[in-house]
């Protein structure tokens, strides 16, 4: 597990980059300057919660705070999952599942020899994935309301 002072080493370095202030990034994270400093210089180590809000102030994603915390494994590196992770549009939930969904598909193509209909399945099983994740995103409809059509009258 990597000692807590390199992770507030790692968040330190992030916020210099972005050129934020401790002060910034405090607010935006929800926890006080002191907290924010003494996570910085390793006298604290933060949940998983904290954690996530940071990555947020930073505008980094959750996960690479994760594994800097020892929370998550490093994952193999994959430019899809790049991708995934610097969209800024996704939500944290929606990239880890799509990150999840991916991983699935490349473990089972890895396994044994698949039968000749794996194709289709996966492709079924890739659709349903998707819709699901599609549907907790998209945001509710209105009932669309019509206005009624008045009557023509028949001379």
């Amino acid at each position: 597990m990597p000692a807590i002072g390199q992770l507030g080493e790692y968040i330190r370095e992030q916020r210099e980059t972005a050129k934020i202030s401790l002060r910034e990034l405090a607010k935006t994270a929800g926890v006080s300057n002191p907290y924010l400093s003494q996570i910085e210089r390793g006298l604290r180590k933060p949940s998983a919660e904290i954690l996530q809000q940071i990555a947020k102030g930073l505008r980094i994603s959750a996960e690479a705070l994760y594994v800097q915390a020892g929370i998550l494994d490093q994952r193999e590196a994959s430019p899809v999952v790049d991708a995934i992770l610097a969209d800024e549009v996704l939500t944290e939930r929606q990239k880890q599942m799509l990150i999840e969904i991916h991983d699935s598909f490349r473990k089972e193509n890895a396994s044994a020899a698949a039968p000749a209909d794996a194709p289709a399945a996966l492709t079924e099983t890739a659709v349903a994935a998707v819709e699901k994740v599609t549907k907790k995103a998209a945001p509710k409809k209105r009932p669309e309301t019509t206005t009624p059509h008045p009557k023509e009258e028949t001379p």
